[in-house]
């Protein structure tokens, strides 16, 4: 694994979106009318404008994520992920974003402590195989996502108002159109950990249980219902796509986090085979 392989995946993250988030941006700039459809043709002009000079989509670059699935070496990778961090901040370039929290010193690099975040998640597809996902979170949307930690009888219904709860307070903050990852169950931390993950699934699969695939489209059709619209402005396209992740809980416990992602969907996905490097969109 290459760390050149690394900086360059994250330049074209952050200055290229994937096919389906653009795809569905515009499919909303055909719905909108008015303002709504003036703030949809303005944001894709910024995408093609970033694409063609190969800018960083947005100037907040975000904080990236990594989640990854190898066999051994973890210490190694780790390594080269912040090599690739910190040498993609001054050759994308990317903001210096991470600050300690309690002075706000920032080390200009896109490090400190426990950064960058890397999620190891055991073995991929085949045993010699490295994949990597990534994804780079700006604090606009970040700052607006929300964990609950439910009674059980609440249920499916407490969900739904979980995440309507947590779209309407967010309001034009995480610049609409979203895309909303839900994650339920698990812990309190792992609830974050499940609907930061469901943002990498791409918008036109749909979940592979039926039942959820279903409430992912209840929900979508009920945050449009808002009628927040693009940037706020009002309009018929508030999110793009609510996706689901879950996995099981305390018999007394019902976590539920809802990350907002904004329009500026940044993820890629990587694949290592001895020399040979793919990058998976």
């Amino acid at each position: 694994m290459r760390i050149e392989d690394l900086v360059d995946a994250i330049r074209v993250m952050e200055t290229e979106l994937p096919a389906d988030v653009e795809r569905r941006l515009r499919e909303a700039l055909r719905r909108e009318s008015g303002l709504s459809k003036m703030i949809m043709e303005a944001i894709i002009e910024n995408i093609e404008y970033a694409k063609e000079r190969h800018l960083p989509i947005c100037q907040d670059t975000g904080i990236l994520e990594f989640f990854v699935r190898c066999s051994e070496g973890h210490e190694v990778i780790r390594e080269k992920i912040t090599e690739a961090v910190k040498r993609a901040t001054e050759e994308v370039p990317l903001r210096a974003n991470t600050v300690n929290p309690f002075t706000r010193e920032n080390e200009g690099r896109n490090l400190g402590r426990f950064h960058p975040i890397v999620h190891f998640e055991g073995v991929g597809k085949e045993p010699d195989v490295v994949e990597i996902d990534i994804i780079a979170k700006g604090a606009g949307s970040e700052n607006v996502s929300a964990s609950f930690m439910l009674d059980p009888t609440q249920g499916i219904e407490g969900i739904k108002d979980a995440v309507l709860h947590a779209v309407s307070k967010a309001g034009a903050k995480p610049c609409p159109p979203i895309v909303v990852g839900v994650g339920v169950g698990g812990s309190l931390e792992r609830s974050a950990y499940f609907a930061k993950k469901a943002l990498l699934r791409p918008l036109d699969h749909k979940n592979p249980d039926e039942n959820l695939a279903k409430l992912e489209e209840e929900l979508l059709e009920r945050v449009n219902a808002l009628e927040i619209g693009p940037m706020g402005f009002g309009g018929r396209t508030t999110a793009m796509g609510v996706l689901l992740e879950w996995g099981n809980c305390h018999t007394a416990s019902l976590p539920v986090s809802v990350n907002i992602q904004c329009w500026a969907l940044r993820r890629i996905s990587l694949e290592w085979r001895e020399s040979d490097f793919r990058i998976l969109r």
